[in-house]
């Protein structure tokens, strides 16, 4: 049985000493969120949704072997993107089952909006993922609206209310389904000054109550080329 007091993202002693790494095999993405931009990428930044590049399934695992090698202290293999692992999940699903072959030990981890989420959650438990972090910015649509640009159903765009609360709902979904599967589950949220930053605490009380482990409050970071470049990052 895995020790799941090596998730540093989940465990805050163990931070220096466990490590993780995230594998970009996830390109595209089923969400267009206003705080994002993943038009490039520069060897002097690392910022959410960017990645030098895309690796297959086959490619990830030959990536985390190199990794191990050099940092033995890796527990966790995560993936988060460079889009969202659910809106792949082909790719997802076989780097995973690939990683279980190769490395039984490690910690398997899954970030993602939510949205194409439930359909997966069974075969995601069978292959050995133990934690999963949603990342919910509102559970008020009204609020939803205004940092989705638009949520895709089946190669149909929704847009405005309509978007965020399929959204809102698959994230709900999402969180039942995890927790009666015994998965931890932990909840990102990120703090958009002017947007969501009052709302935050309601967003914690509701993903407790359908039994959230942990919530991560992240404060935006003003990229450039995205909807929300001209905000000040929070204090």
């Amino acid at each position: 049985m895995k020790d799941l007091s090596k998730h540093p993202c989940f465990n805050k002693d163990v931070k220096g000493s466990c490590g993780r790494v995230h594998l970009p095999v996830a390109p595209a993405c089923n969400v267009s969120c206003g705080y994002c931009n993943r038009k490039y990428d520069c060897v002097n930044e690392s910022r959410p949704g960017v990645t030098s590049a895309v690796l297959s399934p086959i490619q990830a695992v030959s990536y985390l072997r190199k990794a191990k090698e050099i940092n033995p202290s890796l527990t966790v293999a995560g993936i988060a993107g460079p889009g969202d692992p659910m809106a792949n999940p082909k790719q997802t699903l076989e780097t995973l089952r690939l990683i279980k072959k190769s490395f039984p030990e490690m910690i398997f981890c899954l970030s993602t909006n939510g949205l194409g989420l439930p359909p997966h959650i069974d075969e995601l438990v069978e292959l050995g993922v133990t934690h999963v972090t949603i990342t919910v910015n509102a559970i008020d649509p009204l609020i939803g609206a205004k940092i989705y640009n638009w949520v895709r159903e089946k190669k149909r765009p929704l847009r405005g209310v309509a978007g965020a609360k399929l959204m809102l709902e698959r994230q709900i979904e999402s969180v039942k389904l995890l927790k009666a599967k015994d998965v931890l589950v932990k909840i990102n949220s990120i703090i958009v000054p002017g947007v969501n930053e009052d709302h935050i605490g309601e967003v914690a009380k509701e993903m407790y109550m359908l039994g959230a482990d942990i919530i991560n409050c992240i404060p935006l970071v003003p990229a450039e080329g995205s909807d929300f470049e001209h905000l000040a990052e929070p204090t």
